[in-house]
């Protein structure tokens, strides 16, 4: 099996995500630039070392190039990492392909979402813009802040390329960041985005003052929509038992980092979402990806009743205590 050589890497996205790839990469010795959309950011992480915004109180190694111009981001890439949000990925895409890269250039997405529109996978959406490029996913149980302080964690790397996946595996593994390999992209994808919508109900529960209990039940019966609907569409079944089915699973319902349990938690102690997206800088995946998610219940015929209560709380204005009892009360049956 051959080892791909990879020299330069651009990270496309200033989140917290994209940055704590940014700094991983620099501190194994790797040349990184770090692109962020808006100048203003750049500007601030290149002042002060630190992504204040995204990701505070972590520095920034010296080495790291930062720019807001793509064009020059891009220049003599090899691989180049996908870490804008999944609404904005295609835009980014486009200007990729309009400002060109390197044609043995590899992919790295490690964006976690459906497109609204299309109900594509976002590695789908990247071949939709740039045709049989290398492509490889990353996705896991991956809080931003605990990987940038070196907290031990684990992610997989997926790839129809067994060389790249191997290959990315070398890349990223650290004595800290232990990396698997997983052919399994769809299920990896569906695992990936669809936790969101279960963190964001285990919020609901938070916020009007449930327990345990509860919590338990929202991602037990949470991980058998995930799974049913990924298994639909074409994924492996054991995939959602691994780390991104249960693990991001239930790193995403527990942390109090999580973007999207805050989403839920604030509805349940009867914020809108309006109110609560207006106040946030980071963005909640499990928002947006919940309309994607309620038409695919539909494209497939899955019975999901929770992600169909999650999409009636944000977008039917439900009340979540209603929410509770339509679930509560749906018909006997078995596990």
């Amino acid at each position: 099996m051959r080892n791909i050589q990879i020299s330069n890497i651009t990270v496309l996205g200033d989140g917290g995500w994209g940055t704590t790839l940014a700094i991983l990469l620099a501190k194994k010795g790797k040349s990184v630039t770090l692109w962020g959309a808006f100048e203003d950011n750049i500007l601030n992480i290149a002042k002060h070392r630190v992504n204040r915004k995204f990701l505070p109180g972590i520095k920034f190694p010296k080495s790291i190039r930062l720019t807001s111009d793509i064009k020059l981001a891009l220049n003599r890439a090899d691989l180049i990492i996908l870490a804008a949000p999944s609404q904005f990925l295609r835009a980014v895409l486009k200007k990729v392909q309009a400002c060109g890269y390197q044609k043995l250039a590899v992919f790295l997405s490690v964006v976690k979402g459906i497109e609204t529109e299309t109900l594509m996978r976002m590695s789908e959406v990247i071949r939709d813009e740039l045709g049989a490029v290398k492509l490889a996913v990353l996705s896991g149980p991956t809080i931003a802040h605990e990987v940038a302080r070196g907290i031990p964690t684990t992610a997989v790397i997926s790839s129809k390329d067994p060389s790249l996946a191997v290959s990315l595996q070398h890349l990223f593994m650290t004595d800290r960041f232990r990396i698997y390999t997983n052919s399994d992209m769809i299920g990896i994808e569906i695992g990936g985005s669809l936790k969101n919508i279960i963190a964001i109900a285990c919020g609901i529960s938070d916020g009007l003052g449930f327990g345990t209990n509860t919590k338990a039940a929202i991602l037990s019966r949470g991980l058998v929509e995930i799974s049913r609907l990924g298994i639909a569409m074409g994924a492996k079944k054991d995939t959602f038992s691994g780390l991104t089915g249960l693990g991001d699973l239930v790193t995403t319902c527990v942390s109090p980092y999580s973007r999207n349990r805050f989403v839920g938690e604030q509805i349940g102690k009867k914020k809108t979402l309006k109110e609560i997206l207006s106040k946030m800088d980071m963005i909640a995946e499990g928002v947006t990806t919940v309309k994607s998610a309620y038409k695919l219940t539909k494209k497939y015929n899955i019975s999901m009743p929770i992600t169909e209560q999650v999409y009636d709380v944000l977008y039917k204005n439900k009340n979540p205590l209603k929410a509770v009892h339509s679930l509560m009360a749906r018909e006997k049956k078995n596990e």
